[in-house]
């Protein structure tokens, strides 16, 4: 869509893998089409905020997988 966003999300997910680290998921999600978003959550945040090709915004929060 060329035009920005004028209202919030219906509805918005957090996704947590549970087999991989929070930056193996962003990186498998930005090479499905995703992008990295700055919605004012500052850099010292402990989720990732991303859009899917249509614009909708979800978080990436901590990685649930089993540490090593």
């Amino acid at each position: 869509m060329p035009e920005g966003k004028t209202v919030k999300n219906r509805l918005h997910l957090d996704v947590s893998p549970i087999d991989a680290s929070t930056e193996d998921e962003v990186t498998r999600l930005l090479g499905l089409g995703a992008t990295t978003t700055d919605v004012g959550q500052g850099p010292d945040r402990g989720w990732v905020v991303m859009a899917d090709p249509e614009g909708n915004e979800f978080d990436v929060l901590r990685t649930l997988a089993p540490r090593d």
